[in-house]
């Protein structure tokens, strides 16, 4: 039971973390370009964890194809398809662009239907892929006679950001990486990193370092909290939960980024946009059913015998 407690602390902390991290962005982008916001956020990263990872004396260096693979794969689309988040966002509530990061585990399915052998839909799981559509629809809500309005772009932004991401994840998995997690993570936000600094020197953004203390602290929590520790906890519990499980929290940081952008930035979500994360949701919970019911199953059993 305290095991299981711990897990449920971490889970919550996570969500927490990653939560705030949309609240910390839209106060940076008041002051900082957004790319090279990303950019900064994922440079601070790199270092903490490359760092963890020497000093902690774990396999630190990808020096073979598979982790070499999963470096590139993770740089370019788990950390520099964020881009397009911190763009999305000037124009998009926090609180609306952590809702529709809970299509990832959505689009996560999607891409590892086309890329790995072993992930099959049926008709029932179809129909779930098709919830999660939906509830994209009810979130963006494009206008037919402004289809290029900014809020439209934004959320439009946003997705694509959604889709690169998951389909890292995917990458990341069929390269079967052996490095240690804290290495691959601060290798891949390296590679992002540069990658983030060269497409802001490409769209001739002004370059400038936090001047203020708000948008330092918004830097400083986004690269300490929201990516080296987060990503540590993330990693944790994807290898003793599993990915199903740890897929989850994709559904706790929206209530927590929602919450915050309301009560902080004074920031409005309507019930449609409610609604269509319930409906995404939803979809999920049907296109997961069997795996659900397995952890939910185990979960059961594991309760009842620290209960006995």
């Amino acid at each position: 039971m305290n095991r299981r407690l711990a897990t449920v602390g971490l889970f919550g902390t996570l969500a927490t973390l990653w939560g705030f991290s949309f609240l910390a962005i839209s106060v940076g982008l008041e002051s900082l370009e957004p790319v090279l916001f990303a950019a900064f956020r994922y440079d601070l990263g790199a270092v903490l964890l490359l760092g963890y990872a020497l000093a902690s004396g774990a396999t630190w260096r990808p020096a073979d194809r598979a982790n070499v693979a999963a470096v590139l794969a993770g740089g370019v689309f788990l950390v520099g398809m964020n881009a397009f988040l911190f763009v999305g966002q000037q124009t998009v509530p926090s609180g609306v662009a952590a809702i529709l990061q809970s299509l990832v585990p959505i689009a996560t399915s999607l891409w590892a239907l086309g890329l790995l052998p072993e992930e099959r839909v049926s008709p029932v799981g179809a129909v779930g892929i098709a919830l999660g559509f939906l509830g994209v629809v009810l979130i963006v809500r494009p206008d037919p006679a402004n289809l290029l309005g900014d809020r439209v772009v934004g959320r439009l932004l946003i997705l694509l950001q959604v889709a690169g991401v998951a389909l890292g994840g995917v990458l990341v998995q069929r390269a079967r990486p052996t490095l240690d997690n804290a290495a691959l993570s601060g290798w891949s936000m390296l590679v992002g990193g540069v990658l983030l600094h060269a497409v802001s020197v490409g769209l001739g953004e002004s370059f400038s370092l936090p001047a203020t203390l708000r948008t330092g602290a918004a830097v400083a929590y986004l690269g300490v909290f929201a990516t080296a520790a987060a990503f540590s906890i993330y990693f944790h519990l994807l290898e003793t939960q599993g990915a199903l499980e740890t897929s989850l929290v994709a559904y706790l940081v929206p209530v927590v980024a929602t919450v915050a952008g309301v009560a902080i930035l004074d920031e409005n979500i309507t019930p449609a946009t409610l609604l269509g994360f319930l409906v995404v949701f939803a979809g999920f919970v049907v296109l997961k059913r069997r795996a659900i019911a397995e952890l939910v199953s185990d979960t059961a059993v594991a309760v009842g015998r620290a209960g006995d």
